[in-house]
């Protein structure tokens, strides 16, 4: 039996008001933090495309200047920041790393001012809310679902979200793309292999 799927605007809302209501949302972010660098830990990939935090967002941050602090003599790792382009309605990355100048974007939310662009092997994904096998729901403007539309080859991609996030019903989209990871303060909620 198929079950209407609820308004997305409204489920958007409430997961915002929610997760701004956690009590424990610091706590949970340290326990996120942990699973992001236990995640980390292993793989291959130098660059990795993150976000700024916003609307009591986990912020990654901390977690990746560890990871990019870590990386073996004589590799370098970059972490990026996305930089809004309206035209096109997708993301670049450009990189940042502590104490980078930055800027407001389009949106008011801040950016790295002048740095290089790059395209990221992984991308850390903000999530409002989870479903099943890797969906996603975000604030709606789609501009993660574009912009790994249109990255080649397509970067790894990892959800973070609370776990107050988890919707069981939730279903893809016609244009939803899928994440390859979700972690959560819980640890790892879903991972697919990839070729």
């Amino acid at each position: 039996m198929q079950h209407p799927e609820p308004d997305r605007d409204a489920l958007r809302k409430k997961l915002v008001k929610a997760r701004l209501a956690l009590g424990d949302r610091l706590e949970r972010a340290v326990q996120l933090q942990s699973t992001l660098r236990v995640w980390l830990v292993g793989r291959r990939e130098n660059t990795i495309g993150a976000y700024w935090p916003i609307k009591g967002e986990f912020d990654p941050l901390p977690a990746l200047y560890r990871w990019a602090e870590g990386a073996p003599e004589g590799v370098t790792r970059r972490i990026g920041l996305p930089v809004a382009d309206r035209a096109t309605g997708s993301l670049r990355f450009h990189v940042w790393y502590p104490g980078c100048p930055m800027e407001l974007d389009a949106y008011d939310i801040p950016k790295p001012k002048d740095t290089e662009e790059f395209s990221p092997d992984i991308l850390v994904v903000p999530c409002l809310g989870f479903g099943p096998g890797g969906v996603r729901l975000g604030y709606g403007g789609g501009f993660f679902d574009r912009t790994l539309a249109s990255l080649e080859p397509r970067p790894v991609t990892v959800g973070v979200s609370y776990t107050h996030g988890f919707l069981p019903l939730l279903r893809s989209g016609p244009n939803d793309v899928e994440l390859d990871a979700m972690l959560t303060e819980d640890g790892v909620m879903f991972q697919r292999e990839r070729p």
